[in-house]
């Protein structure tokens, strides 16, 4: 399976990189096997994400879906936001290859890790 334009334009034109400066969550998470690294901040008003920015180690799949999980749940609320799953995000970008669909459980990961402390 070839990659999707969607997901060869977010690798190309990753959106929401990048840090927030005093954000209400921080989150890095990684796979060992492949070595993909993904951190995640987030700006949280009342029960909604009003800002998200991420920064990743990874192949080009890793990249992608950093950047259109990251994007997907700015406006979300936290209850919203715990429910994406892996296929949410890889349907989102046109699809996976089944050998890089640990990139989406990577954001995905960062996703409930950064929400963990939220009620």
């Amino acid at each position: 399976m070839a990659y999707a334009a969607k997901l060869i334009d977010y690798f190309e034109n990753p959106r929401c990189v990048g840090e927030i400066e005093n954000a209400d969550a921080v989150a890095q998470v990684s796979n060992p096997v492949c070595g993909d690294v993904m951190k995640l901040w987030l700006k949280v008003d009342a029960d909604t994400i009003i800002d998200a920015k991420f920064k990743a180690q990874g192949c080009s799949a890793a990249i992608a879906t950093s950047s259109y999980a990251t994007e997907m749940i700015i406006g979300m609320n936290l209850k919203q936001a715990r429910t994406i799953t892996k296929e949410h995000i890889a349907d989102g970008l046109g699809g996976l290859p089944g050998s890089k669909m640990h990139c989406s459980v990577l954001a995905c990961d960062a996703i409930r890790e950064a929400l963990k402390g939220f009620a």
